[in-house]
Parts: C-alpha cells; sequence; structure tokens
C-alpha cells in the first residue's frame, strides 16, 4: 500500500541560520578546498598567519560562486576572498581600493540591469524573451582603479571571469584574455611587489601568457568557481591549514588556436548551426599526448605542500580484470596531504587508429600524516581498453600489447605493466546508432610517427622487464545486446496501472503542468516549492500519482530564498530580475503574509568538484543535496551536469566536469549515489548528449562519428548508469547528425536503456519542444523520451492529434507513462521510501 505524504509548505518560519545550512557550509568549504589546484609554487605558500596582503581583482570583494543561468543558487550569504582571507588572520592592506572597486561594480551592475530590461521590453515574450536577452548580455566586470603600492609582504590578484547558460564565451579581452586594464594592474602589481600570487576564479580556462612575462609570480591557483565558502576555502589554501591535492581534469594549453577545434568552435568561423566534430577522438589530453603539443599545465597536474611516492606492488589479471596495488607514502617532513594515483593505458596499434593514452582508473588517498603510507587497489575493466569498430558494430579488443601506466599526473605517468592479448576480442556486439547524414573528415595522426612511438614505448617495457599479464582472447566472452523498442522497456507492475488510466490523463502525465503557471518560465516554474524548474502533473492524484518537483542544479538546488504564505496560498509575484542572485522573482517580507525562508547549500561548480578526483567525498556532497532535496520536498535534482569539455570556450563548461570521459562518468556516479542514499530522492544526469555549445544551442547540429560519439561523448553517461543507476537522464537541446536529441531513438532507448541497462526516466531539457515543428512531444515518445518539460497544452494538442493519426501508437506513449509511475511510485511523496538503489 502506498501512501502519499501530506504536503506542507517549504522553508522555515525563522530567519535564523539552521544547523543543517553551518553543518552543510562544512562540507561545501572542504570540498572548494580540495578541488582547487596549486599550479604553480616557488616556495612561497603557504603564507603565515598574519602577513600582509595587497589584495586586487575584481573576484577579490565580487568573488564568482558559480556560473549563471539554472545552475546559480540562492544561498544565504557567499564568503568572498576578501572575507575569507580577513577571518584567516590576514592583514588586508588594499581596504581603499577593495571599497572603491565595489562601487564602481554596483554601477556596471546597475546600467548592466538596465539594459537587460530595456532589451527585454521589446520583446513579446517577456519570460523567455528576457532569458535569451539575459544569457547572451554577459557583464563584463569593471577593472577596478589603479593600483597603488603598499607597504605588503604579498600581493595577490583575482583574475575573474562570469560565464553562464545561453552563451558561449569569446577568444578576445576581457574573456579569455585579459583586457588593457588589467594587464597594466598586473605589471603594476609586479613592479611593486616583489612577492605575487595569482588566483584564478573563472567559469573556464584563460589565457595564462601573463606568466611568462613577470618571473615574480611565484605561484598560481586554479580555483575555478568554489562556492558560497569560497574565500574560506581560498584562505585554508593559502594559510596551510588545507594541504592542496586538487589535480587538472583539462589539459591547459600554452595559447587558446593549440586547441585542435580553435578556429570552428561554435561561433568563431560564423557558423552556429552546424558543429562538425573534426577532431573525432582527440579532445584534451588525447590530442596534445597524441600529437606531442606542448601544454602549459596537463592533464591530472596539481602540486602539494608535501611531497609523495608511489610504488606499484603488484599488477595481475584476475577475473578478466586488471588489478593493480599500490602504495602512497608521504615523503614530506611537515605537511600532511592527499594524492591522486592515476592509470592510464597505451592500446596496441591495428585496424582502428586509437589515441596514445587514455585514464582507465584513478583514486585518491587519504589524509597521510609525513611519513604515512596507504595501500589502494585499483581495477581496470577490460572495457576500458575497448575501442569501438563502426565496421563491425561491436566494442573490441584488438591484438596485441597494452601498456599500463601509473603516476600522479599524466606527464608524470611511467609504464608499471603490460596486458598481453593473443588475438582480437568483440567485447560487446552492439547495433550502429546515430549515422552521419553528411561527409566528414577526422582528423588522423602519422601512422609512422605513431608507429614509432609504441615500437619506442614497447621496447622500454622489454627493458625494464616489466610484468607481462597473459590474456587469451578464447577467455573472453562476447556479450550480445538484445535490443528491445521503446514500447517493449516497460515496467510490468506500472503498465498495469498505466492501463486503467484515461487517455485524457495519460497524454496529460506525458509533460510537466502547464496548468501551474511553468510556461517558458525557465529555471523557475515550480509553485508547490517557489523557485524549483517545474513540476510534474497530478491530474492523476486521484488514482495514487501525486505530482513531483523538479530542482536545478547542479551546484546545489536553485530555489528562491523567501517568499510568502496568505491565507493558505503561496503568494505568486510577477516576473521580475534580481541583481544578486539570477532571474526569480522574491517574495519580500512586505508582501501579505507569513514569509518563508529557504537557503540552499551553494557547492563549487562541477569542474572544481572533479578537480578533487575525490569519489568519497562528492559522494558525500550529494548526501548533502539529498538531504536538501528533502527537507524542500524535491524528488529530482536536475543534476549532474556531465558534458564534455571540447572546448574551453564552451559557456556552460563551469557546470561539467572534464575533457575526459572516466573523470566525468565517475563523479556523476558518485554524486549520484550520494544523492540516492537519502529516501525517495534522485539525480538527473544531463546534458544527453553533445550538448558542448551554448550559442544556438536548440539549433545546432552536432556533426560527430559514431565511434567518436560513443568513446567520447556517450562513455561518461554509460559510466554514471552502470555505477550509480540514476532516476533520470535530461536529453539536451542540440541535435545529433540531424536528429534532435529529445527524439533520438537510438540514443535514448538503443543506448541507454538497451546496451546499458538505464531503468529510470528520461525527460526533456526546458521548451525543447517549443521551438519549431521538427522536435515534437510524440517525436519524444516515440524515442523513449518519457516527460516533455516544463509542459506546454501545444505538447497535449501534438499527442492528441498524433494518437488520432496513428502516427503515435498508444503503446508508445503507455511505455513512457509507465516509466513516469515507476519513478513517481519510488519518489519521496510518499510515506516509507526508501532509497532507489534498494528498490527491487
Amino acid at each position: 500500500m502506498r501512501t502519499i505524504k501530506t504536503r506542507h509548505f517549504t522553508g522555515t518560519t525563522d530567519n535564523t541560520v539552521t544547523k543543517r545550512e553551518l553543518d552543510n557550509r562544512k562540507v561545501a568549504r572542504r570540498a572548494a578546498a580540495e578541488g582547487m589546484v596549486l599550479l604553480k609554487n616557488e616556495g612561497i605558500l603557504p603564507l603565515k598567519e598574519g602577513t600582509k596582503i595587497a589584495l586586487y581583482g575584481v573576484g577579490a570583494s565580487r568573488t564568482i560562486k558559480g556560473g549563471t543561468g539554472s545552475g546559480d543558487v540562492n544561498e544565504r550569504e557567499t564568503v568572498s576572498i576578501y572575507q575569507g582571507m580577513k577571518n584567516a588572520g590576514f592583514e588586508i592592506m588594499t581596504e581603499d581600493w577593495i571599497k572603491d572597486f565595489d562601487e564602481k561594480y554596483q554601477a556596471a551592475r546597475y546600467a548592466w540591469r538596465d539594459e537587460i530590461e530595456n532589451e527585454a521590453a521589446k520583446l513579446e515574450d517577456q519570460v523567455s524573451g528576457f532569458f535569451n536577452v539575459y544569457s547572451t548580455t554577459p557583464f563584463r566586470m569593471p577593472a577596478g582603479a589603479p593600483v597603488t603600492q603598499t607597504d605588503a609582504d604579498v600581493a595577490i590578484y583575482i583574475l575573474s571571469r562570469i560565464a553562464g547558460e545561453g552563451a558561449d564565451r569569446f577568444d578576445e579581452a576581457g574573456d579569455y584574455y585579459l583586457t588593457e586594464e588589467e594587464k597594466k594592474q598586473l605589471a603594476d602589481i609586479c613592479s611593486m611587489y616583489e612577492h605575487v600570487i595569482v588566483a584564478v576564479n573563472t567559469g573556464g580556462l584563460a589565457d595564462l601568457s601573463f606568466m611568462d612575462e613577470y618571473v615574480n609570480i611565484e605561484a598560481l591557483l586554479q580555483i575555478v568557481q568554489p562556492g558560497m565558502e569560497a574565500g574560506n576555502a581560498f584562505a585554508d589554501i593559502i594559510s596551510g591549514r588545507v594541504t592542496p591535492s586538487g589535480k587538472m581534469t583539462d589539459s591547459w594549453a600554452v595559447k587558446y588556436e593549440d586547441y585542435p577545434n580553435s578556429k570552428t568552435f561554435s561561433h568563431n568561423n560564423g557558423n552556429v548551426d552546424k558543429e562538425y566534430y573534426t577532431e573525432g577522438l582527440y579532445v584534451g589530453y588525447r590530442y596534445f599526448d597524441s600529437f606531442d603539443v606542448p601544454v602549459r599545465y596537463g592533464f591530472g597536474y596539481g602540486l602539494s605542500y608535501t611531497t609523495f611516492e608511489t610504488k606499484v606492488l603488484s599488477t595481475v589479471l584476475k577475473d578478466n580484470k586488471i588489478v593493480v596495488e599500490t602504495e602512497t607514502i608521504n615523503t614530506g617532513d611537515t605537511y600532511s596531504g592527499k594524492e591522486v594515483v592515476q592509470l592510464y593505458a597505451t592500446c596496441p596499434a591495428g585496424k582502428l587508429e586509437k589515441e596514445y593514452r587514455r585514464l582507465v582508473a584513478f583514486d585518491k588517498t587519504g589524509l597521510l600524516a609525513p611519513g604515512q603510507s596507504e595501500k589502494m587497489t585499483l581495477e581496470i575493466d577490460l572495457d576500458k581498453l575497448t575501442s569501438y569498430s563502426e565496421a563491425e558494430a561491436a566494442w573490441v579488443l584488438e591484438k596485441g600489447s597494452y601498456v599500463i601506466w601509473t603516476g600522479n599526473s599524466l606527464e608524470s605517468s611511467s609504464p608499471c605493466a603490460v596486458l598481453a592479448l593473443d588475438a582480437d576480442v568483440v567485447l560487446t556486439k552492439t547495433q550502429n546508432i546515430c549515422p552521419l547524414k553528411e561527409e566528414l573528415e577526422e582528423m588522423k595522426q602519422s601512422s609512422e610517427k605513431m608507429t614509432q612511438k609504441l615500437a619506442a614505448l614497447l621496447k622500454f617495457t622489454e627493458e625494464k622487464a616489466l610484468p607481462v599479464m597473459e590474456l587469451k582472447a578464447a577467455d573472453v566472452e562476447t556479450r550480445v545486446v538484445e535490443y528491445h523498442s521503446n514500447a517493449e522497456c516497460v515496467p510490468a507492475e506500472a503498465r498495469e496501472f498505466v492501463d486503467t488510466l484515461s487517455i485524457e490523463k495519460l497524454v496529460a502525465l506525458a509533460s510537466g503542468d502547464p496548468g501551474k503557471g511553468q510556461g517558458s518560465n525557465l529555471g523557475s516554474a515550480g509553485i508547490s516549492v517557489p523557485g524549483s524548474a517545474g513540476e510534474t502533473n497530478d491530474c492523476a492524484l486521484e488514482d495514487g500519482i501525486p505530482g513531483i518537483v523538479l530542482s536545478d542544479g547542479p551546484a546545489g538546488l536553485r530555489l528562491m530564498k523567501h517568499y510568502n504564505v496568505y491565507e493558505g496560498k503561496i503568494v505568486n509575484k510577477p516576473f521580475k530580475f534580481s541583481l544578486e542572485g539570477g532571474l526569480f522573482c522574491e517574495g519580500e517580507p512586505a508582501d501579505p503574509g507569513e514569509t518563508r525562508y529557504q537557503y540552499c547549500t551553494a557547492i563549487p561548480v562541477g569542474t572544481l568538484l572533479a578537480q578533487t578526483w575525490d569519489t568519497a567525498l562528492i559522494e558525500e556532497i550529494g548526501e548533502m543535496v539529498g538531504g536538501e532535496m528533502e527537507e524542500f520536498s524535491t524528488t529530482l535534482w536536475l543534476a549532474p551536469g556531465m558534458n564534455i569539455h571540447r572546448n574551453p570556450l564552451c559557456g556552460r563548461n563551469f557546470e561539467y566536469y572534464s575533457e575526459d570521459p572516466l573523470v566525468a562518468g565517475k563523479i556523476a556516479a558518485a554524486m549520484t549515489n550520494g544523492v540516492q542514499k537519502v529516501p525517495g530522492c534522485g539525480t538527473t544526469i544531463k546534458h544527453f548528449a553533445c550538448n558542448n555549445q551554448e550559442d544556438n544551442r536548440m539549433g545546432s547540429d552536432s556533426i560527430v562519428s559514431e565511434r567518436t560519439l560513443r568513446e567520447i561523448y556517450l562513455k561518461g553517461f554509460e559510466i554514471a548508469i552502470a555505477e550509480s543507476q540514476p532516476m533520470s537522464i535530461m536529453t539536451s537541446y542540440n541535435l545529433i547528425n540531424g536528429v534532435h536529441a529529445a527524439n533520438n531513438e537510438d540514443t535514448c532507448t538503443k543506448a541507454a536503456r538497451c546496451e546499458w541497462g538505464f531503468q529510470g526516466m528520461i525527460m526533456t531539457d526546458w521548451t525543447t519542444t517549443e521551438q519549431g515543428e521538427d522536435c515534437t512531444a510524440s517525436g519524444c515518445m516515440r524515442a523513449g523520451n518519457d516527460l516533455v518539460m516544463p509542459g506546454a497544452f501545444s505538447d497535449r494538442d501534438n499527442l492528441n492529434q498524433e494518437l488520432a493519426d496513428g502516427t503515435l501508437s498508444m503503446d508508445d506513449l503507455k511505455a513512457c507513462i509507465s516509466r513516469l509511475v515507476n519513478i513517481v511510485w519510488q519518489s519521496n511523496q510518499f510515506e516509507n521510501a526508501v532509497p532507489y538503489k534498494k528498490v527491487k
């Protein structure tokens, strides 16, 4: 018997800081500090308590906690670097400069708001139109006053940039490059102060050529956008209270032009309608490493205040898994710290061209005191060594030697063992998906050069007498995927229930509830929980199917800070723009009725979380978020975002984890496992798939080969599903080889459900079906995309019309609604809910 919970107004009537807020801020602070990457340190760090600091840069007092758009969070407060350094006992010598900057910042902020509101006022749709103007009118921070010298011991410069949903960045001054004012400031700082530290507080990578100009920049930190505890976490690192342990999850090129798609990415070539993935597999370090292109800071790189030594104790083949035993010791004499052990593989040359190395496993130690050691066991499944053969429609292991490398970065890694395979193996037999509809010429290596590199590598392994593990092809079983249609992928009990519902209710359940005023109000459409992203339809409440609430992410829950209840109802406010937090209308205490408060925790952005390489910590953060979801009656968190960093100018990179699919998949899985420990709460991994461009994101067509699609852009989703089974997936806006992701049966049904065993619900991104006639609600149902959000009456019209025409079958519709019902049944809207993974 399933008993629906009685809903209550969310939040508290007391504005006092709660214990939950205090506890969760501690977790956010730890995560922020652990994800910051120390890229350079010539002995200046850590600083002694009481050090006199000359603090400059727009991020000093206006530290950017996260990106703009749906990933924003309305927290109670954000601790700036200025405040955090003062909290830690440092003496800030540039108070006047910071005060002057704050005045300039406020004036610029008001001018920016006025520009947006004036442009939006000219548009017919005041809601979605406003969002479009907002997202394509980035706020550019003023540079601040000229630098004046103080008697500070050290100068710290905070380089900051805003990035956000709906628009890509530019390789120009004020974005990827420094402005003339910033160059002047940095030059003056380096001329006035002997010791200089730079911190990069940006949503994506930026140009670091200034590091070549000024020898007295003695330390460089990549702090990304660290969430609400930004300043305190920064001070923890600077002071040595926390030893840096973050590692890069991207390759930082010497110059932007070094990225293989720099000339053609997004608006760079004037074509935002079609994006040709001509670099193929060679994304990030796969390109730089394979083509021997130097980088400024490589994948997996990060310094510490102490030193470590990692030894490989043994490497064996067990149950067709490579098992690597390591021991890491803190060889320093002063600081405790954590270390990341990374395993890479070089696959043999064969019919399929391959990158030189790929990440295949990683793990992070606990906090090790000087002299302390920790043993770890890392496993490499055979599927991590496979490549996809389009000709065979299969994941294959080609005959030859697979060299395993170990280190604490790609650059530092060295060969430790070899797996020798005696014949080609088909590990998984599939069907081809997402065929190209036009020619695509992908980048290729020089076969002669790669042959020479592999030959030299194998000679090295022989000279060092590295252990060789023999794998017989005959001992490897081939899995043959059994494919089913959308209508056949149905939970039986839910389907029996769905058969009792009227056509009217089935159609209504297929999309969010337009009757609740959700319309096109991106990211703030919820009614039951003010500020939530939307709700599913509760038209079948009398049948035992309540609506469930969906809240935006992925830097925490995105809700209104406060709202009012009057005469037993939530006071609905007209849409307006908030200078402080984003696109919400906030209820004010002056409104009639009782004010209720909903302060959520703003955790670090996705890239910084991934830079921790700490899946246990990420799982803890997920459980923390799940606790807030339960408190605020949210069932699905529209996170984690896990698309690939294909190019540093993607406007939404801050939400995503890495250029590497293994990192993306394992971090997303850890976050999901944490959230889904909380009964009835779940994640929504997104954006499925190829959401690597924000300009024209609803019309852009990603032209990509099947092999590249599977190995780079789908692989992270596959890993996340295998390791965590999230409650839901959100499809992306873009097309994949001419087919909208939301209407794509190949990805939604063939790949996710049949190949990877996904059991949950798939939903669209907001207003996907409202942008034209080529992506429809009925198309979603045929593809196996179960829920159209946030819901519009036009979606119902389309479903009814196609049911009547026979172009949408009742079986397809009922299959989708069955999966929705199955998730609702397992949600926190029922008494005695259990964690999703425990549901049989």
